[in-house]
């Protein structure tokens, strides 16, 4: 804790103990090993080559101790889910399982890796980073030691500036310049395979991976776009028109959770599972009260 923070300070803070105490314990720890584990610079430490070496072994002791917790659980699950997910499901999804986690299941220890799709997708094939992660759906089929379940469903738009052009969105594409959501993205890659059944060729202008980004300049007045239409959150102040596509649904991005079959922390994962469909199931009450609420002002 105090090496992750660079202070013994702040690692007090954290463990709701005083400097003095922790210094005493790594003072403690280096009296049982033999070797210097951190140098000091101030306020700051920073570990020496001995103290990389224990540290890191730590952190694979202690991944290992919550493992055991998770599999000795009889009761109510515990320990820690290494969740993956993806900036816009990061601010528009997952707060509102991570709420209901809260309240069913406050020992779960929900620790949070931000990254694209392709990339989380890889570490929970590996195993070794991650428990579950919240991604587009691949490309490929899922592996047979791995599983999936639908979140949603997100159809391509035509994003403009507001008011939308009268002509129809085709059109649009095919004359205004162009914001390409980028193609080393699985998303970026649904635009391409719309644009080319479309057989629309756009004045191509910028090919950004920031979906947010993109909004913000079709806003500025730079060009449109084709985009998921992801769950809200969208940046604020932005004076946006969305326009449905035709013959568009086998491109839509589809959100969903993979999870190894044969994880160690197969009851926290499917915890997650369970809360995530009750927020699913809740969405749609809460944007006909929203509307409503709207409706009466």
């Amino acid at each position: 804790m105090a090496v992750d923070n660079g202070s013994i300070a702040e690692a007090a803070r954290r463990l709701n103990l005083t400097a003095a105490a922790v210094a005493k314990r790594i003072h403690a720890l280096e009296s049982e090993i033999g070797a210097v584990l951190v140098t000091r610079s101030g306020r700051t430490i920073r570990p020496t080559e001995a103290g990389v070496a224990i540290v890191e072994r730590a952190r694979h002791f202690v991944i290992e101790a919550r493992d055991f917790k998770s599999i000795a659980a009889t009761g109510r699950p515990s320990g820690q889910l290494r969740l993956g997910t993806f900036q816009s499901a990061l601010s528009g999804l997952l707060p509102d399982i991570l709420a209901l986690m809260k309240q069913k299941y406050p020992q779960i220890d929900v620790n949070i890796t931000l990254g694209i799709s392709a990339e989380l997708y890889r570490k929970v094939l590996d195993g070794d980073d991650l428990d579950a992660v919240i991604i587009a759906q691949p490309p490929l089929a899922i592996p047979k030691s791995c599983d999936w379940r639908l979140l949603r469903e997100e159809p391509l738009i035509v994003l403009t500036r507001a008011p939308a052009p009268s002509r129809k969105p085709h059109a649009i594409l095919a004359s205004e310049p162009f914001i390409r959501l980028h193609r080393r993205l699985w998303p970026g890659r649904l635009v391409d395979g719309y644009l080319r059944k479309a057989g629309i060729r756009p004045r191509e202008l910028y090919e950004i991976d920031l979906p947010e980004a993109i909004a913000v300049m079709v806003d500025r007045g730079l060009g449109v776009s084709l985009l998921p239409d992801w769950a809200p959150p969208w940046p604020e102040g932005l004076s946006l028109a969305k326009l449905p596509l035709p013959d568009a649904r086998p491109y839509a991005r589809r959100i969903g959770v993979v999870w190894a079959r044969a994880s160690l922390r197969l009851r926290l994962v499917y915890a997650f599972l369970e809360q995530a469909a009750a927020a699913r199931a809740l969405r749609p009450a809460a944007k006909a009260a929203k509307l409503g609420a709207r409706a009466q002002r």
